[in-house]
């Protein structure tokens, strides 16, 4: 028999849980936080709520998995410093971009200049276009993505710029409007939509998106400069954390490790590995959709996670807390922990009715607090 809605609540702590009405999707993605859409990422508000209980202003949290950089986004603007590592490229990118401290006349300057020259973009002469990219776009969507492309050199945020074309890319390609988190192949037809209720063509340019995007970013980045703590900094590592050499303490953990055989987060991402030429590490990233979920892939992914929790913890100051945000549906973690050395202190059930995607759904997680 199944339970009661009310004693099914009660194993829940609902100050970590929301409903879609408590928390809509423009609080989820507030300022930096819809930067770049990304896949797995927890809402902010869990993460302001565990700082807030399990570390002070002026702390240095470390994030070992750190995505799109949620910790470090929060920490910002909840007063702490925080480090984040990640083997992937592009969540490197995304991490700076939103947590630089910028010199907002500049980069309004420079956005908006951008942002005038876009409609007059044309492809120099012996630019090729690689093979996903005729692939993926329409020709003359391709024409701009690449012209800007070429022209982001010339800025000192150059990097703000990358993003703005990752994002531009990813809502140029052809494929279903429904379908822009894991498209299988291009869509070159008219379609049934799902999202609009009626029939939509393959998009065709990508001007309209490199304008939007632009001014988007820009509004966003200094959104976020108006909450982030002041003299607050975040250091971003592009490395793997099982053997980061860290060179200074931190205060905790705060993370939400990849799950083994979910998401293959280069792929979801080619697009801005394709156009920008980003180091594609996927075959060392921790429980890769490749790798699957076989015996053997789910060792590997464990002994990966344990190897990481050790290798923190010689950089962690006597009882920092450990904080790990997981959907342990295999069960995997108590063995994980206790491999790691560490002591579990409690187990918080969160509901999860949604993330920060559209799909909807709804499942549970837990919020695992140990220390060594």
């Amino acid at each position: 028999m199944a339970p009661t809605q009310e004693a099914l609540y009660e194993d829940i702590d609902l100050e970590l849980s929301w409903s879609e009405r408590d928390l809509p999707e423009r609080e989820r993605t507030k300022h930096v936080h819809r930067l770049h859409p990304y896949l797995g990422k927890f809402i902010p508000q869990l993460v302001e709520i565990l700082l807030v209980r399990y570390f002070r202003r002026g702390h240095h949290v470390l994030d070992p998995f750190a995505g799109s950089g949620t910790t470090l986004v929060q920490a910002l603007e909840s007063g702490l410093d925080a480090t984040g590592v990640d083997i992937a490229a592009f969540n490197c990118l995304l991490m700076n971009v939103k947590t630089h401290a910028y010199n907002e006349f500049v980069l309004e300057h420079e956005l908006r200049e951008v942002y005038a020259r876009i409609p007059s973009l044309t492809l120099p002469r012996g630019v090729t276009k690689p093979a996903y990219v005729r692939r993926w776009f329409a020709p003359r969507a391709a024409r701009e993505l690449l012209a800007f492309r070429e022209l982001v050199e010339e800025y000192e945020h150059e990097d703000v710029l990358r993003v703005v074309l990752a994002r531009a890319a990813r809502s140029a390609r052809r494929t279903t409007h429904f379908d822009l988190d894991f498209p299988r192949s291009p869509q070159l037809e008219p379609y049934w939509c799902h999202k609009h209720k009626r029939t939509c063509r393959p998009v065709e340019t990508a001007s309209q998106f490199l304008r939007r995007y632009t001014l988007d970013t820009l509004d966003r980045l200094k959104a976020f400069a108006r909450v982030r703590a002041r003299a607050r900094t975040a250091s971003v590592v592009h490395g793997d954390a099982r053997v980061e050499d860290y060179t200074r303490r931190f205060d905790g953990i705060l993370t939400s490790p990849p799950y083994p055989g979910l998401i293959d987060y280069h792929e979801q991402h080619r697009y801005a590995y394709e156009l920008l030429g980003l180091d594609d590490r996927r075959d060392v990233e921790l429980g890769a959709a490749a790798a699957g979920t076989s015996r053997a892939a789910l060792t590997a992914y464990s002994d990966g996670i344990v190897e990481t929790l050790q290798n923190a913890s010689t950089a962690l100051r006597r009882g920092a807390p450990v904080i790990i945000v997981v959907n342990d549906r295999r069960d995997l973690y108590p063995e994980i922990l206790e491999r790691a050395g560490l002591r579990l202190e409690g187990r918080l059930r969160r509901h999860v009715n949604r993330r920060t995607g559209r799909r909807a759904g709804e499942f549970f997680e837990d919020v695992l607090v140990s220390r060594f």
